[in-house]
Formats: structure tokens, C-alpha cells, sequence
């Protein structure tokens, strides 16, 4: 049975958002999407909850980066507040997790 694809639930009006799923190739567009709007709103600090997330792969760590980089080009931050193990993981064997503000 495939893991779901992602959903991506923004909490208004803050920039906070919560993933659901699959982040992968097939769905850093939806991500994008989600999130590049509150970005370009004057959003500087983006927080995701990855908690929920099942799987990430390449293409998901790159959006995570992309992200990151907009946001602390305008004086914010990108925070990843909660992640499930399948993220944590390969977020510390990338070492992705010592340049993302982790809570």
C-alpha cells in the first residue's frame, strides 16, 4: 500500500505549517505552493511541523533548503517544530539538522 501524498495545512495567520505524508519529487510542487505565498507576504519566519511526515526524499530535503534560504534572506528563519523518525534521520545522515533551527 503507498503512503499517502502530502498535505500541507497552513495555520493562519501565522506561518506555520503542518505536513501530512509523502515529501517527495512528486509533491515539492504542493509544498512550494504552500508555502511560497506566505513567504512573498512578508512572512520571514516559516515554522513546519514534520511530525506527520512518513517519508522525504531528495527532492523534499532541497525545498527544506530552498526554504531555509529565503527566509533568512529577509531576516527570518525556517523552524522545524516536531518531526517523525523517518525525518530525523535523514536529516542528522545528511547533516541537514546542524543548518536547520530544529525546536
Amino acid at each position: 500500500m503507498a503512503s499517502p501524498m502530502l498535505s500541507v495545512t497552513h495555520r493562519e495567520p501565522s506561518g506555520h505549517f503542518v505536513l501530512v505524508g509523502r515529501f517527495d519529487a512528486n509533491e515539492a510542487a504542493v509544498f512550494r505552493g504552500a508555502v511560497d505565498g506566505v513567504l512573498q507576504s512578508g512572512a520571514v519566519d516559516i515554522v513546519l511541523d514534520l511530525s506527520e511526515v512518513v517519508f522525504i526524499d531528495s527532492s523534499g530535503l532541497s525545498e527544506l533548503v530552498r526554504l531555509m534560504k529565503s527566509c533568512r534572506a529577509q531576516g527570518g528563519d525556517l523552524v522545524i517544530d516536531g518531526m517523525s523518525n523517518a525525518v530525523q534521520v535523514i536529516l542528522e545522515l545528511t547533516r541537514l539538522s546542524s543548518a536547520l533551527t530544529i525546536r
